[in-house]
Order: C-alpha cells, then structure tokens, then sequence
C-alpha cells in the first residue's frame, strides 16, 4: 500500500562563502535525495544570498533557499538527518502544510501568474 503524500515546505540556509557552483551542488543533492525518496519536488525558489539576522558559526550571511514538495511523512526524518548531517547547511525548517497554507500557496502563484501576464 502507497503512502499518503503530504505537501511540504522546506527553507534552508547555506553558509555565505560558498561559492556559486558549490551552491548548485548542494541544492541540486537537496532535490534527488527528495526524488529519490518517492518525493515529487513542486518548486525550489533560491532567495539568493542574504545578510542573517544573528551570526551563525561565525557567519553573517547564508544563501537561502525555499523548496515546496510533496512526500511521505516517513521521509521527513530522513530528510532532517541528511541536512543536518551536512556541514555547509547552517539552518533548515520543514513545515507541512495544512489546507489554509495550500490555498495561500495557489492564490500566490496564480496572483503571480496573472500579474506576469498582465506585464506582457
């Protein structure tokens, strides 16, 4: 029997002095250990590199990274363990996402979607 997916919402932090490529790296090792865990990646927004509100192992900025994804509730430990097992991921909260979030969530993808449409 297939487990119930959940959608979820996963913001972390990397450490500010990697460099581009690194950042890459680690965000796309992110994504498959998600799909390779019968996950199914919704979007990854990278918020870009931002100044931290209190340092964090001596660093005062971090590159954020926001992901939505639907998965298994099983793999979410696994996923906690594997982020913080990883050393350049300085902060990390997964939440999920009950209705009001999902709807909140498609009212501001549709806004956006309308909003670049209006531009054009």
């Amino acid at each position: 029997m297939a487990m119930p997916k959940h959608q979820y919402e996963l913001t972390y932090v990397l450490s500010g002095v990697l460099k581009s490529n690194d950042i890459e790296n680690l965000v796309r090792r992110v994504n498959e250990f998600v799909e390779n865990n019968d996950g199914e990646i919704i979007e990854v927004d990278e918020w870009g590199s931002q100044r931290l509100a209190y340092e964090i192992e001596k660093k005062r900025s971090g590159h954020y990274v926001n992901m939505y994804f639907r998965a298994p509730g099983e793999l979410i430990a696994k996923l906690e363990r594997a982020l913080e097992i990883e050393d350049d991921i300085l902060r990390y909260l997964t939440l999920r996402m009950d209705a009001k979030m999902i709807r909140h969530y498609e009212r501001q993808k549709r806004e956006g979607s309308e909003a670049a449409t209006a531009d054009e």
